[in-house]
């Protein structure tokens, strides 16, 4: 395979630390974007931690130029910083709206339009966006969580239209409960058999592969489901 170099957004928890975890172990260098990096420091030479809030779009706008100035190799995209709040509707403010909306969509579109370009002009790139079962159905309590994933899958759909035969590859990752810290601010989570919920690392493996196949073939999307679902109420 040869030598990647990946941007991972929401790289110090949860499935965006397998994710990273996994890319160094196989050679790949990353550069992770985060809010804290306290909680994850890999020690990799490969690895560039960077401190950010995505959902400060004056602040993305000034570092992700410098990023990819700095890092003129980076070939890989994956998106997957992002949070969960379960409730109905009109328990949220238009902030609380807003905010969530921004780091769960808004804040992906704004990554992908750096890169996108970046990677069209080399002629050559995967983003791989993470999704959700939000993005297929949308149930209650998660109107917001099903806005935000809805919207990017169409976005994702777009992109990769949009890309073509520029050598961008756009995939989209639909994963069911994952078991994360995700869960941690939440009234539930998933149940406690290991067919409960898909571990990070699954995951992981799932976006190596991505961008392990061959060019010139092209994985859309792809749907992950635990084998049985259960939900525990705290």
């Amino acid at each position: 395979m040869e030598k990647r170099k990946a941007i991972v957004s929401g790289s110090s928890s949860g499935i965006g630390k397998e994710i990273t975890s996994l890319l160094l172990k196989s050679g790949t260098d990353v550069i992770g974007l985060a809010r804290d990096h306290k909680k994850f420091k890999p020690d990799f030479d490969g690895y560039f931690p960077i401190s950010i809030d995505l959902s400060d779009f004056e602040k993305t706008e000034r570092i992700i130029p410098q990023v990819l100035h700095q890092h003129s190799d980076v070939d890989v995209l994956i998106c997957n910083a992002g949070c969960g709040d379960f409730r109905t509707l009109e328990n949220f403010s238009a902030k609380q709206i807003s905010d969530f909306i921004n780091i769960n969509l808004i804040s992906h579109i704004m990554l992908c339009r750096h890169l996108v370009s970046f990677m069209k002009a080399k002629g050559n790139g995967d983003i791989i966006i993470m999704g959700s079962e939000a993005s297929i159905v949308g149930k209650k309590k998660a109107s917001l969580y099903s806005a935000a994933k809805f919207g990017l899958r169409g976005f994702a759909q777009s992109l990769r239209d949009e890309c073509g035969n520029t050598g961008v590859r756009v995939c989209l990752i639909n994963p069911g409960f994952v078991r994360t810290p995700f869960f941690d601010t939440l009234n539930f989570k998933p149940g406690e058999d290991g067919n409960n919920a898909i571990e990070p690392g699954d995951i992981a493996k799932i976006v190596c592969d991505i961008i392990e196949t061959r060019k010139g073939t092209n994985i859309d999307e792809i749907n992950v489901s635990p084998a049985s679902k259960s939900i525990i109420f705290k």
